[in-house]
């Protein structure tokens, strides 16, 4: 959402490291991850204590952090992406806009849809402490995923030729699903390679400019598999898969027939 509204000269990004012990997020040098040149906090944990000396809660990313009142403003990523998108106006580019109007309640819909069976799908299975648990939340999952394979056959985007906050929300967990929930989360019925429309969506939103940039490959797969050792208790880090989102796609065929339920 930063770069999509062009927040870059407006809104500074520091990068925690991605493998997360029993003292949480902390601020590191490393490859793509740096120590906190703000604060010069050790660990997120002092960010969340520094708003709130009596807080006791999970500490979670991101954080949206204001350096004039020296507190944390928000931790939700939903509203984050909201307040990226609606006030910042005087700093972004206003041409773009994640949450239209016209389809304001669909939109709010397919996105609640997407969370609940696809963004936190894959955490059910993953997280699943019972046979009947994980097959339950894993068929719910791939239920989901044809359902948006369907619904991406006739349209480029999941609101024809636009792409809205939906579509990053679904981008978010499609990018990492062959790298780790497929196999750390045993999300293994198929890939996403293995479907024709969300495998070319994938490929076509990873293309815009500059997205790329803000995936890295090597910070998905080190985080999973170290931190989970409930799950992955080598932390072994798998070598693969080889994935390759930069070839060229052909997601501009796809019959754009509009907005659809």
């Amino acid at each position: 959402m930063r770069n999509l509204k062009g927040l870059q000269d407006a809104v500074g990004v520091t990068v925690v490291d991605p493998i997360r012990d029993d003292r949480g997020w902390a601020f590191r040098d490393g490859p793509g991850h740096t120590r906190d040149p703000v604060n010069g906090f050790a660990f997120l944990s002092e960010a969340y204590v520094a708003t709130d000396r009596n807080f006791d809660g999970r500490v979670t990313v991101p954080v949206l952090w204001d350096k004039q009142t020296r507190r944390i403003v928000n931790n939700s990523e939903d509203d984050i992406c909201r307040m990226f998108n609606d006030g910042f106006h005087a700093f972004c580019n206003r041409e773009v806009d994640l949450f239209p109007k016209d389809i304001e309640g669909e939109h709010a819909r397919l996105a609640a849809f997407i969370y609940d069976r696809v963004n936190n799908g894959v955490y059910k299975a993953g997280f699943a402490t019972s046979q009947s648990a994980y097959e339950k939340a894993c068929r719910a999952l791939f239920a989901a995923l044809d359902e948006l394979e369907a619904r991406l056959s006739t349209r480029r985007y999941l609101f024809g030729a636009r792409i809205v906050e939906a579509d990053w929300r679904l981008f978010c967990t499609l990018v990492r699903f062959d790298a780790v929930y497929h196999g750390h989360f045993k999300c293994n019925i198929r890939r996403i390679v293995d479907y024709e429309s969300l495998q070319g969506y994938l490929m076509d939103i990873y293309q815009q400019p500059g997205i790329a940039e803000t995936v890295n490959f090597d910070h998905i797969k080190r985080h999973y598999y170290v931190t989970h050792d409930d799950i992955n208790p080598t932390r072994i880090v798998p070598i693969g898969p080889a994935l390759d989102l930069m070839q060229p796609h052909k997601r501009e065929d796809v019959i754009d027939t509009g907005p659809q339920p």
